[in-house]
């Protein structure tokens, strides 16, 4: 994996791309200079837990042939009230079609995120990760 982080202007936003052209955008918080041109890193940290564990899901779930009517997950973390401030907490909740089959989809949700994902494996083991699936 190769990536180029270029600084975007005088202050703290960036773009990391990817080799084949894909970017994200990341900027701090206004307090640390932050002009809102792109999301913290903290929040891609997360959401990277939620994409990575998704795509497992999705798969898990395609090799048995279920294809969900609506599919997004909300994530909550909890912080360290220090500096640094890591993570202490990340709670991911699946929301998913009221007509899905939420017993499969809870055994799809459980091995993602427990077992499959490579950024939750990457990340400090003190850090609780935990899930659950609703429907609407």
């Amino acid at each position: 994996m190769a990536l180029t982080l270029k600084r975007l202007n005088d202050k703290v936003a960036f773009e990391v791309t990817n080799t084949t052209g894909q970017t994200i955008r990341f900027d701090a918080n206004p307090e640390a200079g932050g002009e809102g041109l792109g999301i913290r890193p903290m929040e891609g940290l997360s959401s990277s837990v939620a994409a990575c564990a998704s795509i497992d899901i999705l798969l898990i779930l395609k090799k048995k042939r279920i294809e969900l009517s609506n599919y997004e997950v909300d994530i909550q973390t909890e912080r360290k009230d220090a500096t640094p401030a890591p993570f202490t907490k990340i709670h991911l909740v699946f929301t998913i079609g009221k007509e899905d089959p939420i017993e499969q989809v809870q055994k799809a949700v459980a091995l993602g995120v427990e077992k499959y994902c490579s950024v939750s494996s990457s990340l400090d083991p003190t850090i609780t990760i935990t899930h659950e699936v609703i429907q609407k």
